[in-house]
């Protein structure tokens, strides 16, 4: 699928045909969508920007280090855009190519940050002269999208931390949750990192409006913040992970305690027993009252150890 955006007049016009590009001089168009295009829309859009616009494989498999490229005439960019799925995120690439104020985007999916600011542009039409205040708008968006993110793992985070001060369903179950959790905000920082790296190319680029640079400045601002805030909430998630663990070795510990303490206070008890067990001849041997005065032994050494272990705090 396929929509531009031209200046029409006062106003900002919507197309969807690849045909009407021959009637669209480059001085009016705006911005060049594609969303998983045929063969027939990626060609066209070639053809009219006079570049090659880079397949969704080889978008994918461009290093970190290498997603900003620039000619004489034209801005390469990819990034990734993500979106929570299940416990997990999903990355999904974008293309951008700036050529000569004219933005082209290349994505597989919808994606909201897109939708929105489509209807946004339509709506005022004034705000948006050239493709490079496009390309800013939806980073701006994207930022906010990518906050509202890092909040609610944040959110989580504290979650997390009241139910470890409550002492709710402390497990091993809850660990890993604590652990998917850190995953997901290593994701997110990587991703943010990813896109502080690509407008930072973007600000030092020749072909960047001087314009641009305040908001460019602003944004790559809110990303500082946003690394802080991740890196803060991965330092938190790793000390409630430090403290599930402790937790459950203290109640690993206190089981074995009892278990070693209920060993030793029968332990004199089995001693005396296994005595009188034996098939020889001991002390009271046929006395009626052996058993009785054999029995409350045992009760006195098991009370004494008892008493041992309290006096010494030891229980």
């Amino acid at each position: 699928m396929i929509k531009f955006f031209y200046r029409l007049g006062s106003e900002i016009a919507l197309s969807q045909s690849i045909t009407e590009f021959a009637a669209i001089g480059k001085e009016n168009m705006l911005w060049i969508d594609l969303v998983d295009p045929t063969g027939d829309e990626k060609r066209a859009t070639e053809a009219y920007l006079d570049t090659e616009i880079q397949s969704r494989g080889t978008a994918e498999e461009i290093e970190s280090s290498s997603r900003f490229s620039e000619n004489d005439h034209a801005i390469f960019a990819n990034t990734n855009f993500m979106s929570p799925t299940g416990d997990g995120m999903s990355m999904d690439t974008v293309s951008f190519i700036i050529v000569g104020g004219i933005l082209a985007t290349l994505r597989e999916i919808p994606l909201r940050s897109f939708d929105s600011l489509q209807r946004r542009i339509q709506a005022r039409p004034t705000q948006f002269p050239d493709g490079f205040t496009v390309f800013v708008t939806l980073m701006d968006q994207r930022i906010d999208l990518d906050a509202d993110i890092v909040e609610l793992m944040s959110k989580d985070t504290a979650q997390f931390s009241k139910r470890i001060n409550q002492k709710e369903d402390i497990n091993e179950e809850f660990l890993l949750d604590i652990n998917q959790l850190q995953e997901n905000v290593m994701v997110v920082r990587e991703n943010i990192v990813d896109k502080q790296r690509l407008l930072s190319n973007i600000a030092k680029s020749d072909h960047s409006p001087e314009s641009m640079d305040k908001r460019l400045a602003v944004l790559l601002q809110d990303i500082a913040s946003l690394i802080n805030h991740t890196n803060f909430t991965f330092e938190r998630l790793e000390y409630l992970q430090d403290t599930v663990v402790g937790l459950i070795n203290l109640d690993q510990n206190r089981i074995m305690k009892i278990f070693t303490f209920i060993s030793l206070l029968l332990m004199p008890a089995t001693l005396v027993a296994s005595f009188y067990g034996m098939n020889v001849d001991l002390p009271y041997d046929g006395k009626w009252w052996a058993w009785i005065a054999i029995l409350g032994l045992m009760v006195l050494l098991v009370a004494a150890l008892w008493f041992i272990f309290r006096k010494k705090k030891m229980l």
